[in-house]
């Protein structure tokens, strides 16, 4: 396997793994326990802090909708910078509300999922050949698959 298609490798696996890892915390809040029940259970804490509920609630569905949808473009490789951007919010969003209810908390979860966004949003696009975003009629649609 010659530089470029190890570094096109490379990127899908690291855009798919990071995918995949929200995909399935995004399934299992909306599908395994429903939105409704992840707020009971993870968000109800924030009700005793400085927090609007509306503002809290409505960050149990975004965290939970943006994970599911943008984890599922990553891996497929469609409209990657702006799944890359929502989930970076979300990743600041869960940052800020650990770090409210607990001022030493566990980074197990932020940190890795941290890390792979940084490394792909570093990475220049061009090294990224294996995505849907190529069939795009804007980027060269069909024609550009075989480049």
């Amino acid at each position: 396997m010659n530089d470029k298609a190890s570094r096109a490798a490379a990127i899908l696996f690291a855009r798919a793994l990071l995918g995949i890892i929200f995909l399935m915390q995004g399934y299992g809040k909306i599908f395994t326990y429903t939105v409704p029940k992840v707020y009971s259970m993870f968000f109800k804490d924030f009700e005793k802090t400085f927090l609007p509920k509306w503002i809290i609630c409505g960050t149990a569905y975004y965290t939970s909708y943006v994970e599911l949808i943008c984890g599922f473009l990553l891996i497929i490789g469609l409209f990657r910078k702006y799944a890359l951007y929502l989930l970076g919010i979300d990743l600041l969003i869960v940052s800020f509300g650990h770090g409210l209810l607990e001022p030493i908390w566990d980074l197990q979860h932020v940190i890795p999922r941290a890390i792979l966004l940084i490394a792909i949003l570093l990475t220049p696009g061009q090294w990224d050949k294996w995505n849907a975003d190529r069939l795009l009629p804007q980027n060269g649609g069909l024609n550009n698959i075989h480049q």
